[in-house]
Order: structure tokens, then C-alpha cells, then sequence
């Protein structure tokens, strides 16, 4: 299952690449490749067609717009059909020498196979910070998470069938995974860079990811809310406090000084700005569950069954 989006330069590769894995070192196993676009707007569509027009292995799904990184390949995932389904990023940064060695340990019985990412040749900085945010999360949530897992990996068809099932509207497959599958194997891998394109991730989409997980997997925000406010009344209280008796004993020292009343009304806003902003991001998330809308609406699929 191939999720993309604006990959011209890479989907024909892709194809290429997977065909002759199956030709040369998968030749026991059938197969097919489902491409998901999610809704490009560059050649993507157009190459995808013809590859299918060629090649009747090859399934495509067109969705009627952008849905987002999570809800398209999640969806992509619970429309393949073979006994097991194997998620890449179409930019080549899963490796697909690798999946060979998935699918003999999914003959040894493993229904989940995690691959996870021990480096990575993309910016030290990011992979640094990817670190030290799954680390927080790990730390937070009631839910083992997977470190440096992006669900590259291999899902078993009955573990296929659970996220069938979930109806999630806003799902994110890696605390998934670690929620619904305890009994996952993990290997190790290091990330390639993209093979062509460009990447389309930018701060508003990497903050959307870190958004998703903490609040659909920790409940430290709410926490720090709680007794971040208790602190704040406490600390509020005590200020209050020594800034009376210091205005008793040194009337004339502290009678017209309005600076600590400012710095402190300041002080206070801000923090309750904060969490306001925190508390409304577990509310938009619970908004989001509560409408229920659908993973994905598409606009055509290719080579479907249905389709003849």
C-alpha cells in the first residue's frame, strides 16, 4: 500500500521497484499494490492511470480532496485485501530491501512487524527532536508507544480487520499499533533520504502529528492543567499576600508602586493563555471523534473488483 501526494518523480519508480522485488526475490507470493492519492495536484494521477492501464496487479484510490497524512494511508491500509499488507512511503524512505525479511518473520508466526528507525540520514536536528518528542510521549502516556516507528511495517490481515473496526476518524496508526498489538516485533533499520521531491512536511503538519498523539494518548495536558492552575492560585495567593504586608510596614516605599501588580497581572495571563490552548486542543480532538466524519471520500478507484 503506497500513500501519496505530489509524487510524480517517484510513483513510476515505485512501481518499478516493487514489480521486480516480486519478480526476482518474491517469486512464490502474489500480490497487489494499491496506490492512495490524496488528491495531488501535480502529474501524480496521470502516471497512476497509466500504470494501471498496463498492469492489473495495480489498484489505485483517488480521494475527492486532501485528507490529510494520517486518514489516507490508514484508510489505504483497510482497502487492501491480501493476508497481509505492507505500508511505503512513495518517496523511497522505507526501504524495500527490507521487505523480504518482513515477510519471512511474518511466516514465523508474527502478525505485527514495527520497523523502527535506529537513524536516519534526514536532518541530525530533526531526528533529534523526533527523539526527545516520542521520548516525552513515552513518558506521558498510559500506552507503550513505539520510538521512531512511522508505520512502516507489516500488518498481519486479522490485525487489518481490527483497524476495520475501530471507526476512528482522526486515527493515528503508530499509537495504534502499540495499543492494539502488545505483541508486535520490532526491527531496527536506518531511514534512506527521499529518493526525488521533496518532502511535504512543514511545522503546521509535524505540529498536527505531536498534537494527535498527546491528546489521543496521554492525559499529561489535562494534568499539567490542573495542577499547573492549583500552583498558579497558590503562588497568586502568596504574592497577594507579602505584597500587603510589605505595603503595611512600607507604606511609603511600596504605597504608588504598580510595577508588581503589572508583571504579575502579565505574568498570570499568559500562563492561563497557555492553557487555555492546551485544554482547546483536547477539545478539538473530542469535537473531531464526536462528528464522525468519514476517514476518506473518493473520488474514483482503479481496478477494483467492482470496477469490471
Amino acid at each position: 500500500m503506497v500513500p501519496c501526494y505530489n509524487e510524480e518523480e517517484n510513483v513510476i519508480q515505485m512501481h518499478d521497484a516493487l514489480t521486480e522485488l516480486f519478480r526476482t526475490k518474491l517469486e512464490a507470493y502474489d500480490y497487489e499494490f494499491l496506490f492512495i492519492d490524496n488528491k495531488s495536484t501535480d502529474r501524480t494521477r496521470e502516471l497512476l492511470r497509466g500504470i494501471c492501464e498496463k498492469d492489473q496487479k495495480t489498484k489505485a484510490i483517488f480521494n475527492m480532496k486532501n485528507f490529510g497524512q494520517f486518514n489516507s494511508p490508514y484508510y489505504g491500509i483497510t482497502q487492501t485485501s491480501g493476508d497481509c499488507t505492507i505500508p511505503v512511503c512513495c518517496d523511497f524512505q522505507d526501504p524495500l530491501e527490507l521487505i523480504p525479511m518482513m515477510i519471512q518473520k511474518w511466516e514465523e508466526g508474527n502478525k505485527v512487524i514495527c520497523m523502527v528507525k535506529t537513524s536516519s540520514k534526514e536532518s541530525s536536528l530533526m531526528y533529534f527532536l523526533r527523539g526527545v518528542y516520542y521520548k516525552l510521549i513515552h513518558a506521558m502516556s498510559n500506552v507503550d508507544q513505539i520510538q521512531q516507528f512511522t508505520g512502516f511495517g507489516l500488518y498481519d490481515r486479522s490485525f487489518v480487520e481490527v483497524l476495520r473496526q475501530l471507526k476512528d476518524p482522526t486515527p493515528f496508526i503508530r499509537g495504534i499499533v502499540a495499543e492494539y498489538a502488545p505483541d508486535h516485533l520490532e526491527i531496527a533499520y536506518e531511514q534512506p533520504q527521499r529518493k526525488a521531491g521533496r518532502t511535504h512536511n512543514n511545522f503546521f503538519t509535524l505540529f498536527d502529528a505531536a498534537m494527535l498523539s498527546f491528546t489521543s494518548y496521554t492525559k499529561g495536558g489535562l494534568r499539567l492543567a490542573t495542577f499547573g492552575g492549583f500552583a498558579i492560585s497558590a503562588l497568586s495567593f502568596l504574592v497577594a499576600l507579602i505584597y500587603l504586608i510589605l505595603k503595611i510596614l512600607y507604606w511609603d516605599r511600596f504605597g504608588a508602586g504598580s510595577a508588581p501588580i503589572l508583571i504579575g497581572v502579565f505574568f498570570f495571563g499568559g500562563l492561563q493563555m497557555f492553557f487555555v490552548g492546551l485544554l482547546g486542543e483536547y477539545i478539538m480532538s473530542v469535537n473531531t471523534r464526536v462528528i464522525n466524519r468519514p476517514l476518506v471520500i473518493e473520488e474514483e478507484r482503479l481496478n477494483f473488483k467492482e470496477d469490471k
